[in-house]
Formats: structure tokens, sequence, C-alpha cells
């Protein structure tokens, strides 16, 4: 078949999730609910942080930063999903799902540095209390997260401009839910070499590095702790640690698993599952974790709460 070289004009079939197409509208409400409490979930993390003075530090800084960031991820892919379980035409032309690609996987790299930068603001936190407020202080906070930002979108770049120029062969369909990279780039009939280096490279950067460096980050934490006297401090410390661990843990190994481990059938098969994981079940996880568990969040909730009792019964006069 003669390849096809005017990428822009192709369209992609999305096959999401083919294997339950007879249960369309129950998987539809069940998005839509995981959707709706994504997007609330992290606004209110996003609104209480900003809003509220006490919490004006840099562990709620990055936090607020994650939550905005998690709400973008979402609204990326899921949107996309709702919209093919309920239609039959599931196309998606090849601008759209380029768009798509990159703004998942610039935002999936940014997402791996805050995670790198808050597990390190809480080891300057825990293991150097003392130079925390000179080390974590505002201006090298906004700094630290605007690179964050512009390095998850820039470094992005190079990949896209890669695919652009791929030509495409035969079938269309793409064995996911949303613009997948693996998948798509197995309808191309190119030469994929240099794409599947520079691919390689970017998720060594933003996968390996960042999560070496986060595990590191969390055994240091733990190794502090163990040497506090306090058996209450201890299972605190360890509790939010190892909530944070099971989180990081999730979405670096299926982004690994993913994007690093060669491709066997079984990985092939499970892949779309992965991508669940990591487009769907950690922005699920985050605002629990990271924020509703924390008793100074729970404490600026419940403030946020009584104001709006409060004016509500006097406007009600």
């Amino acid at each position: 078949m003669k390849g096809r070289n005017q990428s822009t004009a192709i369209e992609f079939i999305l096959l999401g999730f083919s294997g339950l197409s007879n249960l369309p509208v129950l998987l539809f409400v069940l998005v839509l609910i995981t959707y709706m409490i994504i997007l609330l979930g992290n606004a209110l993390i996003v609104l209480i942080t900003f809003t509220d003075p006490a919490l004006h530090t840099p562990m709620y800084f990055f936090l607020r930063n994650l939550s905005f960031l998690e709400i973008c991820y979402t609204s990326v892919t899921i949107p996309e999903m709702l919209v093919n379980l309920l239609t039959r035409e599931k196309t998606i032309s090849f601008s759209s799902c380029a768009a798509q690609m990159y703004f998942l996987i610039s935002l999936g790299g940014t997402e791996c540095c805050l995670l790198t930068l808050m597990a390190y603001d809480r080891y300057v936190a825990i293991c150097r209390p003392l130079v925390y407020t000179a080390i974590m202080n505002k201006g090298v906070c906004i700094q630290l997260v605007v690179g964050s930002w512009i390095t998850g979108f820039l470094a992005m770049i190079i990949i896209i401009i890669l695919m652009s120029q791929l030509i495409f062969c035969g079938p269309t369909e793409i064995n996911s839910f949303f613009c997948d990279f693996i998948p798509v780039i197995k309808l191309s009939c190119s030469d994929l070499h240099v794409l599947k280096v520079v691919a390689f490279i970017c998720s060594s950067v933003f996968s390996v590095i960042p999560f070496i460096l986060t595990l590191t980050s969390y055994i240091c934490i733990i190794i502090t702790i163990l040497r506090i006297p306090s058996t209450t401090g201890k299972q605190k410390a360890f509790s939010t640690c190892s909530s944070h661990l099971i989180v990081v843990t999730i979405y670096y190994g299926t982004l690994i698993i993913a994007y690093m481990l060669p491709k066997t059938d079984t990985l092939r098969n499970l892949n779309k599952i992965f991508s669940v994981f990591y487009t769907v079940v950690t922005p699920l996880l985050n605002p629990l974790i990271y924020s509703l568990r924390n008793k100074e969040v729970k404490e600026a909730l419940r403030k946020a709460l009584s104001k709006c009792v409060a004016f509500a019964r006097i406007m009600e006069m």
C-alpha cells in the first residue's frame, strides 16, 4: 500500500475500550464521576492553598501547582474518552492527535519534575530543618516551578516535530482511548530509529532520573525518621511518606513499563491498563494522598466551609 506522507490529512480511529463495547453507558457514567471527582478535588486544593495564609508555604505551593497540572492533564484525555464512549464516530485528525499527545507528554514531564521537587522539599524540611527557610525561599520555589513547566513543554517539542515527518501506511486504528505515543508510531512505515532514540532519552530524563531522585529523597527521610525518639512522630511521618511513595511508585512504575521496557505481547496487551493508571488513577489519588489526609488542609477546609455557611445564613436574612 502506498504510504501517505500528508500526515495532517490522516484520521485515526481510537479503539478505546473495544472489549467492553457492550457497556458504553456504564463506562461513561463511571468515567464521568471519576473526572468530576478529579476536577473538584484538585480545584478545591488550588482554592484552599491559595486563599488560606496558613498554607502559603513551599510544600503547599508545589501541591497547588501539582493539583492545577492534574486538572489540565486529565482534561487532555478524559473529555475525548467520554465523547468516544457515546458516539459511533471515534475518529481524530492527525493534528488533533499530535496536539493531544504533545500536551499529554509535556504535562507528564512537568509532573515528574514537580513530584521530584515535592520530595526534595520534604527532604530539606525533615533532614535539614535548620536551613529549610534559607534553601526553600519564595524566590527559589517560584524559579523551580517555572523551570519545571518550561522544561516539560520545551523538551517535548522535538518529539512532535519528528512525528510530523512520519509516513503512515495501512491501518489507522490506535489501540488506546487517547493518542498515546507507542500505539501511534506503530502505525507508521517510516524509519523510527531516530524518533525512538530521542523518545528513550526523554523518557529517561523525565521518568527514570526523577524517580531515582525522589526515591533517594524518601530513603534519606526514612533514615532520619528512624532517629526520631517519639513513637507518635515516627508513625505520623511513616504514614505520610508511605502514602506518598505509593502514589509515586504507581505513577513512575506504569510510565516506565509503558514507555521504556521492551514490548512483549503481554506488555502490549497490558499497555492500555497502564495508561489508565497514569492518566486517571494517580490524578484521582493525588488530592486524597497529598492533602485531604493532611490535618492543616482539613482545618483550612473546615474554616472555608464555616465561612460559606455563615455567608449563606446572612444572605437568607
